[in-house]
């Protein structure tokens, strides 16, 4: 279904692009009509003028399918329209595909997409089986809890074992939050969505429900009053653009494309009509893990 170097780089394609249409023809370096290396991933998405996007339908702020009109709309997805005019492809052409937590990694072994934009934790083991882009921001993660519940005030509350929390499969903030409970097997719920927590947690079969803080933060603003942020972030979580494995020609393009972005006013432009709207502080430029 279709929802459907730094600036250099990315300059480099609209001038290749700019010479063609006055000539009539290419006049690019690669002698194959495109403004990109022959073979690489950068030319055949660009021949396609198509960008196949892995990211969330359920995430205010980042990633949410819109109920009346089936658009995403989101930071992740605002970041994905900005590789894909990197690339010359129309922001029209981008075919998103539903990517909770749990198939990431498949999605993008599968070839079922060309790159996760999806609240994507960097780390080392997810590295073993595809690469990243960025980051292109930092998260940290955090509880959210019931507005009129004031027993939480941080991870620290849950070492007693008396309280349960729910979180997301395959998620980092998964993974961390065990370290901070008595007994996991009791006393962590795992769905596959984060909107299957908030049910749990509006139904009191949870006390709390955890993620990074901007993803709670649109949580809080679409079910006004509900809920609040518990406490203050206890991890980093650097968000990258996910790669097959191995492309590295691809990466180092999306990361100058990223990096062009954080000078020429599109990343800020994008975290304010998205997730911006939830956090009023611009967040901090990361710096590019170019490994």
């Amino acid at each position: 279904m279709r929802i459907t170097r730094i600036t250099a780089a990315v300059g480099a394609l609209a001038l290749a692009m700019a010479a063609a249409a006055c000539s009539g023809g290419s006049s690019d370096s690669t002698g194959d009509g495109t403004p990109f290396p022959a073979g690489s991933t950068m030319e055949r998405l660009y021949e396609a003028k198509r960008l196949r996007v892995g990211t969330k339908f359920d995430q205010p702020g980042f990633g949410l399918q819109q109920p009346d009109t089936g658009v995403i709309k989101g930071f992740d997805v605002e970041i994905a329209k900005i590789i894909a005019r990197s690339l010359g492809i129309p922001t029209s052409a981008i075919e998103y595909t539903e990517t909770p937590s749990t198939i990431r990694e498949q999605v993008l072994q599968q070839d079922r997409v060309d790159i996760v934009v999806a609240t994507y934790t960097i780390n080392d083991k997810r590295k073993q089986v595809v690469d990243f882009a960025g980051p292109y921001y930092v998260a940290g993660q955090t509880l959210m809890v019931r507005i009129d519940d004031t027993s939480i005030t941080g991870p620290d509350s849950l070492k007693d074992g008396k309280k349960k929390v729910c979180s997301v499969k395959n998620s980092t903030p998964a993974a961390t939050i065990v370290k901070y409970l008595q007994d996991s097997a009791k006393q962590l719920e795992l769905f596959d969505t984060y909107q299957k927590c908030v049910e749990e947690l509006q139904n009191e079969r949870v006390d709390a429900v955890t993620t990074d803080n901007v993803i709670l933060t649109g949580l809080i603003a679409s079910n006004e009053g509900q809920f609040a942020l518990a406490g203050s972030p206890f991890t980093e979580e650097p968000y990258g653009i996910g790669v097959k494995k191995g492309d590295n020609d691809f990466r180092t393009f999306i990361n100058d494309a990223l990096e062009a972005s954080f000078h020429d006013g599109s990343y800020l432009k994008a975290w304010k009509l998205t997730a911006g709207k939830f956090d009023p502080n611009d967040p901090l430029i990361p710096t590019i893990d170019r490994y």
